[in-house]
């Protein structure tokens, strides 16, 4: 069974930072790409940032230079460190696991937790 839990999200005032967490388990952790996704009130969900299997990051616009996407494969864990938060940031942020291969893809999310910026 495939897991992804999310934890730190909160309250936080304009300009303030979190820290999200995600774990993982029932996947080959090392072989995935992992990903941060938000989504807004009546908002499509969208892309945060993603850290491939070999520690290459990307990031959108939105969170660049503001937001660093790391990892830790022993303990499976991915993080998302958020600093001087907008409220525009305010959203559900949700963990992604990924992977693409010639025999097929697998893509799992986990519940979410809940980040709100207050202005």
């Amino acid at each position: 069974q495939v897991q992804l839990v999310e934890s730190g999200g909160g309250l936080v005032q304009t300009g303030g930072s979190l820290r999200l967490s995600c774990a993982a388990s029932g996947i080959i952790f090392n072989i995935y790409t992992m990903g941060w996704y938000r989504q807004a009130p009546g908002k499509q969900r969208e892309l945060v940032a993603t850290i491939t299997g070999g520690g290459r990051t990307n990031y959108a616009d939105s969170g660049k230079g503001r937001f660093t996407i790391s990892k830790d494969n022993a303990q499976k864990l991915v993080y998302l460190q958020m600093n001087n938060l907008k409220p525009e940031d305010t959203a559900v942020y949700y963990c992604n696991a990924n992977r693409r291969a010639a025999g097929g893809s697998n893509n799992y999310w986990g519940q979410g937790t809940q980040v709100t910026v207050s202005s």
